[in-house]
């Protein structure tokens, strides 16, 4: 399945990049979130390949949401697809946007990758193991190396949303003994936790379930965790809530490694 997901993905950065660099129109859903032709294009390869190699499989996808193709998970295994996660990165010319391919089994992302196509780099994470790839210049895996969080420091670097801040989020890290704060758009949040470059990320703005969960699948892989603020798992497959749409997620945190131990 991962190897789906890479083909996939790297092939959907391709055509993302392509409209990146010969300009685009943008357009905005019902929702007045941005959409491009790179979203819509990049959607269509992933559902293609997921399609053909798992037909059995639904995929819940942004963009086909967005358009009412919502096929019923309840009960189900299922794909979780964002084609272009950081839109308004991509907007504003900033290289964080990523492709995001997550399978979903028991309501936990349990495979997922993340390709950053203007960085060059990828993640991958499956069976408690996570990867970094380096992607060539014609789309192929230049390198891979094991990637995991690092233990907690006495003083944490936390991550956050370069458009999606709030008061909450600030009044946590003045909570949480963080010395330092880097802001940084997409999925690439949960990978930079992955590969032990920081400590911590609270997101106290809404997301979608497709925006997390292939960053989240890394990251659990790669020995972190995903917890909504009651400290449960996040989950996915969340239909029917009464308080928000299908698919949307809770607030939630990100965590690296745990503190040491100290020895008796």
């Amino acid at each position: 399945m991962l190897a789906t997901f890479e083909k996939a993905a790297l092939e959907a950065g391709k055509a993302i990049l392509e409209v990146y660099r010969a300009g685009y129109a943008v357009a905005l859903k019902q929702d007045q979130s941005p959409v491009t032709l790179a979203d819509e294009r990049a959607e269509h390869i992933i559902l293609e390949h997921l399609t053909r190699d798992f037909p059995d499989i639904p995929a819940i996808a942004e963009e086909s949401v967005a358009a009412g193709r919502i096929p019923d998970i309840r009960g189900r295994s299922f794909f979780l697809v964002d084609p272009l996660d950081g839109t308004r990165e991509f907007i504003e010319h900033r290289d964080e946007f990523t492709v995001n391919i997550a399978y979903i089994h028991n309501g936990a992302p349990v495979a997922g990758v993340v390709f950053a196509p203007a960085l060059g780099i990828a993640f991958t994470g499956e069976g408690g193991e996570a990867r970094k790839l380096v992607i060539s210049d014609n789309f192929t895996v230049a390198d891979r190396s094991i990637i995991m969080v690092r233990e907690q420091p006495g003083q944490l670097l936390a991550l956050a949303s370069r458009c999606n801040s709030s008061p909450t989020t600030d009044s946590f890290l003045a909570e949480n003994a963080v010395s330092a704060c880097t802001s940084i758009g997409s999925s690439l949040k949960f990978c930079l936790l992955a590969e032990g470059k920081a400590d911590v990320y609270p997101r106290f703005t809404r997301t979608m379930e497709w925006d997390t969960a292939a960053g989240d699948a890394v990251l659990r892989a790669a020995g972190g965790s995903t917890v909504t603020l009651d400290g449960h798992p996040l989950a996915y497959g969340k239909t029917d809530q009464s308080d928000d749409s299908d698919f949307a997620n809770p607030n939630f945190i990100c965590w690296g490694g745990k503190k040491k131990l100290v020895d008796a």
